[in-house]
């Protein structure tokens, strides 16, 4: 493990700490040369696209079209470990629940189709057929499909998407929780009824003619590195980038492009954002309502700022907003927001001073309560200036996964259209359910309630992954059955149910051979562009299956006798699994001919056309007051006059630079100064003073939520939890003083789930609030809690 150090990170974002991380990363998996050449095949029209995030390719003829996040992606999936029979044969599952997450997925690829086996506590090898035929006596013994659950990885092609929900639903149920439910679900939320899709509407050259680019809650230097290069561009070029952001993040300041020779030969760098405004947790929708009444203020004053002539031709509902904006007093905009009216002001001016603008947004939006009404008040923004459906102008959800989108795009969805439920039966002659399934919260709490049976899961780490660490463990270990498709271990596969089943299957890297050779899939990214991805290395294992066979195969034991679908004939050539598609989908109309193209091609988006698939026809205003009841709200309240001087902090947790998701990469956040560990929390100086501790002290963080205990006597400025109630808590986390507005923390997840009650979610979307958890911070007590997460002793033994 590398020294464990806080030292701060005076580089820039990207350059040769890059470049150095990205052989650092190709020699850990032992693969540097043919980690070199893979690097080289991510993202080109005959290679594949790259494992990651979801972020657009620029340029399909570029020979460098990966980022070092990304580069640690595929060489984390084209190592040269492997985690075979052996493997299992030396742990019981009970050991290796006590390592760390980092350690489980550093074993390397996962080799055989593996089944629990009770009496031993441990994973055996078992034949594919007999695994089949396992999981579909599970379910045909269900008394009700609806015990079933089905979730999906953002990270599922779009083939395999696709024969996932056509298997589920002809199985009988629309039980979809999946990682959409747990990020963007508020994006989508919110644009479909007041754009009419739910999917952003600019495309990459749109960043090329925008006069100003907003960047609210998101951190594109670790999460999106490749939209930094875009961001650069636009900078050089004189586009102001204004950047709403509780943290300062390097990739947001300076960017050091590693396909620039001049920079990286002179160390020099572009700067990024104009403006940068820290503004408090949670307090974006304040900030944009403040815009918004500045821009009515100075268009009541004679100005002419607001785009009546769109106004009036393509909207409805502007006066009820406007009176609402009017309505809202500027001291509770400042309050809640964090920042002075006159930097609202100044981001305000930036975005008058714009012909066209565009506002991108990431999970620092969407895991909020009020995430819908922040979103739709950018809307708002957006439609007062006429800013969608024109070059350089519109919205930008910045989405993860590679696949997240296409995902929802072919049918993952527990609350699917009517559409698309009558297309589905249509062609593929069955009657669809239609009662609405579980979303990933509404999963969990079926699971523990026992209306759950059976976990399936396509991909991801769901036990990592989701909200009340605790809550999900019990709940997945309730189940009968719990089966998993992935590429290596990790977290779920140890937190298991009576009986489990780990499923390997080829990475987006590999070769998939079929009987009518070898196979592509296809993805979209999150501007819904739609291309190819064929894998150049050998598999792993040749135990291993594709996700589409994996699927069709199920299938096939499961529905045998009673389905028309020609499974195991749909995965001999993938070209067949896309021309089914094509009759589902109308706006994959020549699918077959269009993405074999260098490019792929992009799906229409009504929107960026300005028609409106809206009940009106029209872009819709939405009224938002700003939110003066927050769970941060209630836990002050609640604490007044239970402990003196007790500090109620909200934390947001947050990704490291060494992580993607659940998946932990190594131990250090270089841009943030943190190497050789994990478990830290970012904090004011000044709020370390007034809890009368020091930097580097040790604290367990604890929950205050309604179902917790009151809280009871204990040392000035601390509480400790009393009896009774649900006790949320993450032990020994060490304080580090950072640049963050007083009264926020930051820390890691998964290491802070367990922090995020299941009953938090944002309205109207049902996503885990983790961006905004009340907590408190307790000195640490020298020991974990009882019933800690398992591995929490160990995170930081790599």
């Amino acid at each position: 493990m590398n020294e464990q150090k806080i030292e701060f990170y005076k580089g820039p974002a990207g350059g040769w700490g890059a470049l150095n991380s990205v052989k650092n990363a190709l020699l850990r998996q032992d693969i540097p040369i043919k980690g070199a050449k893979t690097l080289l095949s991510a993202n080109q029209p005959d290679g594949f696209d790259c494992p990651g995030c979801a972020w657009p390719d620029r340029n399909h003829h570029s020979t460098f079209e990966f980022c070092e996040n990304g580069a640690k992606a595929v060489a984390a999936e084209a190592t040269a470990r492997r985690a075979g029979p052996e493997l299992f044969a030396k742990y019981t599952v009970t050991e290796l629940l006590q390592q760390s997450d980092f350690w489980l997925e550093d074993q390397g690829r996962l080799t055989h189709p593996m089944v629990y086996d009770a009496e031993s506590d441990k994973y055996l090898p078992i034949h594919w057929d007999s695994a089949f035929a396992l999981i579909a006596r599970h379910l045909n013994g269900l008394p009700d499909p609806n015990q079933a659950i089905f979730y999906t990885s953002g990270r599922a092609s779009n083939e395999a998407a696709f024969l996932y929900q056509l298997f589920v639903r002809e199985y009988g149920t629309n039980n979809f929780p999946d990682c959409s439910n747990m990020c963007h679900e508020p994006s989508g939320s919110g644009m479909r009824p007041q754009i009419g899709v739910g999917k952003g509407t600019v495309t990459l050259q749109d960043f090329e003619a925008a006069d100003a680019i907003f960047i609210f809650g998101q951190n594109p230097g670790t999460n999106h590195p490749r939209m930094l290069a875009e961001l650069r561009d636009a900078s050089r070029r004189g586009a102001r980038i204004v950047s709403f952001n509780p943290l300062r993040e390097r990739g947001l300041e300076r960017f050091q492009d590693p396909q620039s020779k001049m920079e990286m030969a002179t160390l020099g760098s572009t700067p990024i954002s104009s403006h940068y405004f820290q503004l408090r947790v949670g307090g974006d929708l304040a900030v944009v309502k403040g815009m918004a009444k500045h821009l009515l203020e100075r268009q009541e004053a004679g100005e002419s700022v607001l785009d009546a002539e769109f106004i009036a031709q393509h909207t409805v509902g502007f006066d009820a907003v406007a009176d609402d904006i009017r309505a809202e007093p500027w001291d509770v905009i400042v309050e809640e927001s964090g920042l002075t009216q006159e930097q609202i002001r100044a981001a305000a001016d930036v975005y008058i001073g714009a012909r066209s603008a565009i506002f991108c947004w990431g999970m620092g939006i969407t895991q909020h309560m009020h995430s819908v009404a922040t979103i739709q008040m950018m809307g708002n923004l957006l439609l007062m200036r006429g800013n969608v459906g024109r070059p350089g102008a519109g919205f930008c959800p910045v989405r993860g996964h590679s696949n997240v989108q296409g995902d929802r795009t072919m049918g993952i969805w527990e609350k699917p259209p009517a559409a698309l439920l009558d297309r589905l039966g249509q062609v593929f002659g069955f009657e669809p359910p239609r009662a609405h399934g579980y979303d990933t919260v509404e999963a969990i709490q079926a699971m523990l309630d026992g209306k759950g049976k059976v976990f399936f899961a396509l991909g991801g780490n769901f036990a990592a992954a989701t909200p009340d660490t605790h809550a999900t463990w019990r709940a997945l270990r309730q189940c009968d059955l719990t089966v998993h498709v992935t590429t290596k271990l990790n977290r779920s596969h140890v937190v298991h149910g009576r009986q489990a089943l780990i499923l390997p299957c080829l990475g987006r890297t590999e070769i998939d051979m079929q009987f009518g050779g070898p196979q592509g899939v296809t993805v979209e990214d999150s501007m819904s562009m739609v291309h190819i991805s064929s894998g150049i290395n050998p598999p792993a294992s040749e135990h291993l299956l594709s996700e589409p066979a994996i699927v069709a195969r199920l299938a096939d034991a499961t529905l045998a006798g009673r389905s028309r679908t020609p499974w195991l004939w749909l995965i001999e050539d993938y070209a067949r699994i896309r021309d089914k598609i094509e009759a589902v989908f109308d706006d994959f109309k020549d699918f077959n001919t269009r993405v074999a193209q260098p490019g792929g091609f992009r799906l229409r988006n009504t929107a960026s056309e300005r028609v409106w698939a809206t009940p009106t026809g029209k872009a819709t205003f939405f009224a938002h007051p700003v939110p003066r009841d927050t769970p941060t709200h209630r836990a002050r309240r609640r604490m007044q006059g239970k402990q003196r001087d007790a500090i109620v902090f909200t934390l947001f947790t947050t990704r490291s630079h060494d992580q993607y998701n659940t998946t932990v990469y190594g131990m250090d956040d270089r841009y943030r100064g943190v190497f050789g560990q994990r478990r830290v929390v970012f904090i004011h100086p000044e709020d370390i003073r007034a809890l009368g501790m020091k930097d580097g002290d040790w604290v367990d963080l604890m929950t205050v939520w309604d179902d917790g205990p009151e809280p009871s006597a204990g040392p000035p400025g601390h509480a400790v939890p009393g009896v009774g109630g649900t006790v949320r808590r993450a032990d020994k986390f060490k304080l580090v003083a950072y640049d963050i507005p007083r009264g926020n923390l930051a820390a890691y997840y998964p290491e802070t789930n367990p922090l995020v009650p299941l009953s938090a979610t944002a309205i109207a979307a049902g996503t885990p609030t983790s961006k905004a958890i009340p907590v408190l911070l307790v000195p640490h007590r020298g020991e974990l809690a009882d019933g800690a997460v398992a591995s929490e002793a160990a995170t930081t033994a790599a």
